[in-house]
């Protein structure tokens, strides 16, 4: 009965985030930074697939979930490690 106000304030929320976001992409004054607001963004894109995923009712979505946080981190860390090092594989 509630679950689809629910839904549709979370759906806001990201949206408003992504906004937020977006701004603080355009205005980061450092690399680093933008890495940063990348890295947020997709666990916001994480946080869609999820609800998405609650709003179809199947935990299909969930799994594609887990897959695009493993790899957002090991991208996440192989260019921080690219910015800090200067290579990748050592």
């Amino acid at each position: 009965m509630i679950l689809p106000y629910a839904l549709l304030f979370f759906l806001g929320c990201l949206t408003l985030a992504f906004v937020l976001n977006l701004w603080r992409l355009f205005s980061a004054p450092t690399l680093t930074d933008r890495v940063l607001v990348l890295d947020t963004m997709t666990v916001n894109a994480i946080a869609l697939v999820v609800l998405y995923g609650i709003w179809a009712g199947t935990g299909l979505y969930l799994e594609v979930a887990v897959l695009f946080a493993l790899t957002s981190f090991v991208g996440t860390v192989a260019y921080c490690r690219f910015l800090l090092r200067g290579n990748i594989i050592e």
